[in-house]
C-alpha cells in the first residue's frame, strides 16, 4: 500500500484527507486477532440475525428499521451485538455525552458540533459511585464508550435493555472498524433514548471515533458505512471496576492501555474453530492443488 500516496500525488489530489483516512488512525487502534477478524467476516457472510434480541431500529445511513439487537452467539461465547441485513452491521454517529472542559476538550464535541449533546451519560451513578477523585462521569474525548442499548417511552418506540442478558453497565466492549482491519476496546457507557424521531443504533464517543477514524470525527461528522462491529460481553467478568480502568486518565491512550488486557481476554471467548468449515474449504483447496501439482510431475 506504500503506492498509494504516490498515486494520489501523482493524480493532483490532496494528500492530507488521504493520510488522514489511510495512515493517521492505526497508531491509536489495534490489530484484529485472527479468531475475531474470522468472526467479523462470518457475521458479515451469515447477512442477518437469525436469534434476534430485539429488532426495529434505525441508522443514520439506510433510513430503515432493520437492525437488531442480535444473540446468535450468546449462548456459546457471552456475547452480542448489533446487525442489519445483507450483511450490514452497523454506523458510528459520534455521541459528545459527558463532561466537557477537561484537558483533551479540542472543541470538536461542542454544542455548535452536536447541539443535542447532553452534560450526562447514563451510567454517571455507577461511574461516580468508584469513588475516583475527580471524576463524575465520562468524558467523550477521553473515555471510548459505546451507545449500546435503546430506551424510550413513545408509542410502539423499539426497545432493548442489554442488563436483561447479562451485560454490565461499564462492561468492556470491542469495536472492530475500518472494515474489519482495527479494533479498539471501549466500556458500555451510555444508552439510545427517545428524544428523536427514531430509535437509532450505531454510535460511540468521540475518542472511539476518533480512534478508528482519525481527527475528522466530530460531533457532526461520524462514519456512515455499515461495518462497524460492536461486541458486548456478558458476565461480571468483563467489569473493570473501580480499580480496573484508569478511570482518570488525561487522554484516550491513557485509558485504552488500562482496559487493554481484560478486553484481550474477553475476545479470547470466540474460538477459531467458529469459522470451522471456512478453513474446511481453504483445506481442500490446497489438496487440490497439491494433487494437481503432483500430476504435473508425474507427467
Amino acid at each position: 500500500m506504500f503506492w498509494l500516496p504516490l498515486l494520489v500525488l501523482w493524480l493532483g489530489l490532496p494528500l492530507g484527507p488521504w493520510l488522514h483516512e489511510a495512515g493517521s488512525c492505526g497508531a491509536l487502534a489495534k490489530e484484529v486477532p485472527d479468531n475475531l477478524k474470522q468472526f467479523y467476516r462470518q457475521l458479515r457472510a451469515v447477512g442477518s440475525c437469525h436469534s434476534v434480541l430485539a429488532t426495529g431500529f434505525w441508522d443514520e445511513r439506510t433510513g430503515s428499521n432493520i437492525f437488531a439487537y442480535c444473540g446468535d452467539h450468546l449462548a456459546e461465547y457471552s456475547l452480542m451485538y448489533i446487525q442489519g441485513r445483507q450483511g450490514a452491521l452497523a454506523d458510528m454517529d459520534v455521541d459528545c455525552d459527558g463532561v466537557a472542559g477537561g484537558s483533551a476538550d479540542d472543541g470538536r464535541c461542542s454544542v455548535r458540533e452536536s447541539p443535542d449533546l447532553q452534560n450526562v451519560t447514563a451510567f454517571q451513578d455507577t461511574l461516580a459511585g468508584y469513588g475516583v477523585a475527580g471524576v463524575t462521569d465520562l468524558d467523550p474525548y477521553v473515555h471510548p464508550y459505546v451507545v449500546f442499548g435503546n430506551q424510550g417511552a413513545k408509542p410502539n418506540w423499539p426497545t432493548f435493555d442489554p442488563t436483561a442478558y447479562g451485560v454490565h453497565p461499564l462492561s468492556v466492549m470491542a469495536v472492530v472498524c475500518r472494515d474489519g482491519e482495527d479494533l479498539v476496546y471501549g466500556v458500555w457507557g451510555d444508552t439510545n433514548g427517545d428524544n428523536g424521531g427514531y430509535a437509532m443504533v450505531g454510535e460511540a464517543s468521540l475518542a472511539l471515533a476518533t480512534a478508528c477514524y482519525g481527527n475528522g470525527m466530530s460531533g457532526a461528522d461520524g462514519h456512515s458505512a455499515d461495518d462497524v462491529l460492536y461486541l458486548a460481553f456478558a458476565g461480571p467478568e468483563a467489569v473493570p471496576g473501580a480499580a480496573g480502568a484508569d478511570w482518570g486518565a488525561p487522554d484516550f491512550h491513557a485509558f485504552e492501555q488500562s482496559i487493554d488486557a481484560l478486553g484481550d481476554s474477553l475476545v479470547a471467548r470466540i474460538a477459531r474453530d467458529s469459522v470451522a468449515a471456512g478453513r474446511a474449504v481453504v483445506g481442500w483447496g490446497v489438496v487440490f492443488v497439491v494433487v494437481l501439482a503432483a500430476g504435473f510431475v508425474a507427467l
